[in-house]
Parts: structure tokens; C-alpha cells; sequence
């Protein structure tokens, strides 16, 4: 399993926890974004950079992306590509996308998208706040150690066996 970040938005907070995780669990942690990103040295982390340009990141992931892998991301249709892709994403505030969820709120973001489209003035989503930020470690952590227990040790480094 890899863990993949959409950096370019990743708060710093989440990518802290990340790459704690990465160490603690000993878990291939990706971080793609268009531009150049310090993260620590460790055999678990890598940084990609990519060209800029609309979802070109987002590409990148989805060109790498297997079965079970996780997505950190906020963007949702990001997410249904990857829940599509057999794989899940998780969201900075704590939400896990899976094929149960992610419709409903593809089509909610859609319903926004298109108020705003219409010249509805609509609120972002708040700040990220402490709770937010616990949310989304507990969920990490759950999710790493359901798949910890049927993850392979004989996959390779950044790859599949």
C-alpha cells in the first residue's frame, strides 16, 4: 500500500501527521505537487514534483494508483476517481471517501459548484481547527492498521511486488 498526497493543498498540520505515520508504521508516503516541497529524509517519504497546470498532480496520483492504496486529498472529484479506482481517499478534516459516500458528496460539491456557477455567493469551508486535525489522525490511524494487518512484507519500496 502507498499513501499518496495532493500537496498543493495539503495543510501543514496534516503533512506533519503524515509523515509521522510514515516512520511509525513504516508506510510508502508520496507527496505530488507543481511545486518544489522540503520533507524529511526517511526511506518512507518521497516528494514528486510535477508541471503545473489543472490536474496535473491529480494525474500523476491516478498514474500511479493501485487497488487499496490511499489518497490524501480535499478534492473531491479527485476522490470519486479514486474510490473509482478501487483504492480511498481521506480528506484533511477527517472523512473517509469510500464507494458508500463519495457520491453523496460529489453531488453535494456539484450543487455548490453550480450555485456559485449561477453567481450565488457561497461560503468556503471553515478554517481547519484542532478537531478537524484529530479527526483526520484518528482516521489514519484506523485505516493504516486495518490495512497494516493485510498488507504484504514482501512489497517493494514506492511499488507492487
Amino acid at each position: 500500500m502507498v499513501v499518496w498526497v495532493d500537496a498543493d493543498a495539503c495543510p501543514a498540520p496534516i503533512k506533519e501527521i503524515l509523515f509521522r505515520a510514515a516512520e511509525r508504521v513504516q508506510v510508502q508516503t508520496v507527496l505530488v505537487a507543481n511545486h518544489a516541497m522540503r520533507v524529511p529524509k526517511s526511506r518512507f517519504i518521497k516528494a514528486v514534483q510535477v508541471h503545473s497546470g489543472f490536474d496535473v498532480a491529480d494525474g500523476r496520483i491516478l498514474a500511479g494508483l493501485g487497488a487499496g492504496d490511499l489518497v490524501v486529498t480535499a478534492d473531491v472529484p479527485l476522490a470519486a476517481q479514486v474510490v473509482a479506482a478501487k483504492a480511498f481517499a481521506l480528506n484533511p478534516r477527517g472523512t473517509l471517501y469510500t464507494p458508500d459516500n463519495v457520491e453523496e458528496h460529489l453531488a453535494r460539491r456539484d450543487f455548490m459548484d453550480g450555485l456559485r456557477s449561477a453567481g450565488e455567493v457561497t461560503r468556503g469551508p471553515p478554517a481547519l481547527n484542532k478537531t478537524d486535525i484529530q479527526a483526520f489522525a484518528n482516521e489514519l490511524d484506523k485505516f493504516l492498521m486495518r490495512r497494516r494487518i493485510r498488507t504484504s512484507p514482501n512489497t517493494t519500496q514506492f511499488g507492487r511486488q
